[in-house]
């Protein structure tokens, strides 16, 4: 019992790694996660960016188109005031010259306003540009202080991960030492087990003596009866020496071989060292045949209940009580497979054994 209950703590220590590997195991892979989400952060950003440089490249060549129509349009518009001029300088010669020159006037001021309406547009996406690059601008701002918290945070989870290694290394030390204690320790209980098993073999073969000397003399006492004898390392007692049929309650002669027999038991147990740990147990048996009575509702209760009566006479004759105990097997255990008559008187029967407790 000592070594089991030992193997039992040690074993206990043994399944206190696996559980903290997996404590370590499933913090590393939450680390693991983490870094991925960073990392993946990290390209979409760099994608929404990619696509707003591209977009910002393409309103900066609008602009420079509208730039170059703005051009073309004022070059034009100083090429109509030049005509402007030269027509009226030859507006004195020629009315018909100048009724044509009033046309081109017309269409040159449409286009002129057309040259305007798109300087406009192009103030508009001017101004459209500068708020796209202002909103860029925090934009990248912002991500710029994401980036800077989880760099922040990688250097704490990496510090983390450098405590952690240390603990572990200070772990796997502990271990190897509580290894090392374990395997002494199983010596010592190897050692222990084998003085324990002498000294419980010592105690049986004490007992045994014992246990000789009282059947002994219990057969002098008793004297050689059919109803009594001796099977094995116990006393069997037919049941009809005790009780009657179907009953629970001791008759005269059971009674005065019980006296006989107690008498020879306090004599030797008076010579039973304190230290021999011995009980004498009382088996009730039945044979096969059913009973059912308000009492006794099936041979379990009857077996137990004849058992239960052999023990109390026994404590009113002065046996200690802590020295007896009461069992009832029913017909369960037969000595005779049988199922004739003679094969239940050999059933029912009262056994007592002494034995180790």
């Amino acid at each position: 019992m000592i070594s089991r209950g030992m193997r039992r703590r040690g074993g206990g220590q043994e399944n206190t790694w696996p559980g903290f590997v997996d404590a370590l195991s499933t913090l590393l892979l939450v680390i693991i996660f983490l870094l991925s989400v960073f990392v993946l952060a990290q390209f979409f950003l760099g994608q929404a960016l990619s696509g707003r440089d591209e977009a910002l490249d393409r309103l900066r060549d609008q602009v420079a188109e509208l730039g170059n129509l703005l051009r073309l349009e004022q070059q034009a518009n100083a090429d109509l005031r030049l005509n402007i001029g030269q027509l009226s300088t030859s507006l004195q010669s020629s009315n018909l010259d100048r009724e044509e020159m009033s046309a081109r006037m017309a269409e040159m001021q449409t286009a002129l306003d057309n040259a305007g309406i798109r300087l406009d547009q192009a103030r508009e996406t001017g101004s459209a540009l500068a708020q796209l690059q202002q909103r860029y601008d925090t934009d990248l701002a912002r991500e710029k202080e994401l980036t800077r918290a989880a760099q922040a945070e990688i250097d704490r989870l990496n510090a983390g991960i450098n405590a952690l290694r240390q603990q572990l290394a200070r772990l796997e030390a502990a271990l190897e030492a509580s290894e090392a204690k374990d395997e002494e320790q199983q010596t010592i209980i190897a050692d222990l087990g084998k003085r324990l098993n002498v000294a419980l073999a010592a105690k049986v073969e004490e007992l045994a003596g014992f246990r000789s000397e009282f059947y002994g003399r219990l057969r002098q006492v008793l004297g050689n009866r059919p109803d009594i004898r001796i099977e094995g390392d116990r006393f069997v007692f037919q049941s009809e020496l005790f009780f009657a049929s179907g009953s629970a309650d001791l008759g005269a002669e059971g009674r005065e071989q019980l006296r006989k027999f107690t008498a020879t038991l306090l004599e030797i147990s008076a010579n039973i060292p304190d230290d021999l740990s011995w009980i004498l147990r009382v088996d009730g048996h039945t044979d096969a045949l059913p009973i059912a009575t308000e009492r006794f509702p099936s041979n379990w209760e009857l077996s137990t209940a004849r058992a239960i009566s052999v023990v109390r006479f026994l404590v009113a004759e002065g046996l200690p009580p802590e020295k007896l105990a009461a069992t009832g097997f029913g017909e369960f255990h037969p000595i005779d497979p049988g199922s004739g008559p003679e094969a239940n008187i050999r059933n029912r029967r009262i056994e007592m054994r002494l034995t180790e407790r």
